[in-house]
């Protein structure tokens, strides 16, 4: 199973395979989920150059999209790309919005189980196609993905760390707990003075960028022990 790029001989096939994929995943789970999925495939279909692989949207276009808020949005896409279902291609600057692209393979994977329910000739054309070698990063134990019902910004901002470096988040940002906010600034806890200080060394950048990327009122990032 594995699908490199949605452009050439057969692409419309297997765009309506993915989309398919996804409606029906999202029709087996709850309402917050369901509309989850549905915003993505609505953008998706509206908006997505397949041939290129590359959403480029503006937040206030989505929103008027979605029928919803910028913040709505934010934190959506920031879901999104913790599922590992949407990565940044190029990041948005002066003006210029963030192109995303899609990881179909991460969709697929996260999909497979409802596939016997939508046909055994749709199971047998995707289990025909090669899985892709995944390479393990080196952190001992297993690191999970971030638990996307936490909303906050903190929550929403581990999903897109965890996307980034699974093995960066594993050592030094998994352990970190929102501690409290007072106006733009955040306070995050570490399990011990040396952890605080360097993640506060050598990461507030990082985590700054993905805070600010759900919630962009964040303007500064404290680690305490």
């Amino acid at each position: 199973m594995l699908i490199n790029k949605l452009a050439g001989p057969g692409a419309s096939a297997r765009k309506y395979d993915v989309i398919t994929a996804l409606g029906a995943h999202a029709l087996s789970l709850g309402k917050h989920d369901q509309r989850l999925i549905l915003r993505l495939i609505t953008v998706l279909t509206a908006r997505y150059n397949w041939a290129r692989d590359e959403l480029s949207m503006g937040q206030r276009e989505i929103a008027q999209l979605w029928s919803c808020d910028t913040r709505t949005v934010k934190r959506e896409l920031a879901k999104l790309r913790g599922l590992g279902w949407l990565v940044v291609k190029r990041q948005g600057a002066r003006g210029r919005v963030t192109t995303y692209g899609l990881d179909v393979n991460v969709m697929l994977r996260a999909t497979r189980a409802i596939w016997p329910a939508i046909g055994p000739d749709y199971v047998v054309r995707l289990e025909a196609m090669p899985e892709p070698t995944i390479v393990p990063f080196p952190v001992k134990g297993v690191v999970t993905q971030p638990d996307l019902s936490d909303a906050s910004e903190w929550g929403l901002a581990r999903a897109i760390l965890f996307q980034q470096d699974a093995g960066r988040y594993g050592a030094w940002l998994q352990a970190l707990t929102r501690a409290n906010r007072a106006g733009g600034r955040l306070t995050l806890k570490a399990p011990s003075r040396f952890h605080a200080a360097y993640v506060q060394t050598h990461l507030e950048g990082v985590v700054l960028a993905a805070c600010r990327a759900v919630d962009d009122t964040v303007s500064g990032i404290e680690i305490i022990d």
